[in-house]
């Protein structure tokens, strides 16, 4: 993955984008609004394939937070789009997700792990002022435990949180694709175990993880200055 330094690269090979003049104007002015999002510098973003069943319409991210020679966590976002509506989606637009990182194998004991790991989703949201429904998904931990030829490796247990959507439409019925893409960013940061970036603007608004939102010590993440 090229890194981005808080930008989106410019090689998708997608006709479902910004440039697929058949997608309905809502639908590319969204995209447009992806690609001209400024984001943390630690977050690798590029476009990759989209889904092809879920929606008439469908543009697809993938991004890595990238700490020196480490990737801290992963992750997929997907806009849909169906003009005519969903009626499960309350809109005409949803975002799908998953973000995925390692822990500590005791983090994955501690039992408010999958509320606290929903809670940066939706904090992430909240702390932009952003408007949104049906939100719904899963936190699923997993742990894996190394033997024989393999048995030096550490035990890794990883976290990977699946969730979508509805973001909601502004002007021109569109919604504000460059701030939610904003937030998820916020998300995978939290995840990774990187510290909030202070200050004001887009890609750079306080995550707001320490009001409200608790945190809990990655394995991975560098420390706060």
């Amino acid at each position: 993955m090229a890194p981005a330094q808080g930008r989106l690269s410019d090689d998708a090979d997608d006709r479902s984008g910004a440039e697929d003049n058949s997608a309905p104007p809502a639908f590319r002015q969204a995209v447009e609004a992806l690609c001209s999002a400024r984001l943390r510098p630690e977050v690798e973003v590029d476009p990759t394939r989209p889904p092809q069943r879920l929606a008439p319409y469908a543009y697809a991210l993938e991004a890595a937070v990238v700490h020196g020679d480490e990737d801290l966590a992963d992750g997929r976002l997907v806009l849909l789009h169906d003009p005519a509506g969903h009626e499960a989606w309350h809109g005409t637009f949803r975002l799908v997700t998953l973000v995925r990182a390692e822990l500590e194998p005791e983090m994955a004991a501690d039992p408010l792990l999958p509320e606290v790991s929903w809670s940066w989703l939706t904090g992430a949201l909240e702390a932009r002022g952003l408007s949104y429904a049906e939100a719904s998904g899963t936190v699923t931990r997993a742990g894996s435990y190394y033997f024989g030829g393999l048995a030096e490796r550490r035990p890794a247990t990883q976290i990977e949180i699946r969730a979508s959507w509805t973001p909601r439409e502004g002007h021109g019925g569109v919604p504000d694709t460059a701030s939610h893409l904003a937030a998820w960013c916020d998300l995978l940061a939290q995840v990774a175990g990187l510290p909030p970036v202070s200050g004001h603007g887009p890609g750079c608004a306080d995550t707001g993880a320490g009001a409200g939102v608790v945190s809990l010590p990655q394995r991975r993440g560098p420390q706060a200055p």
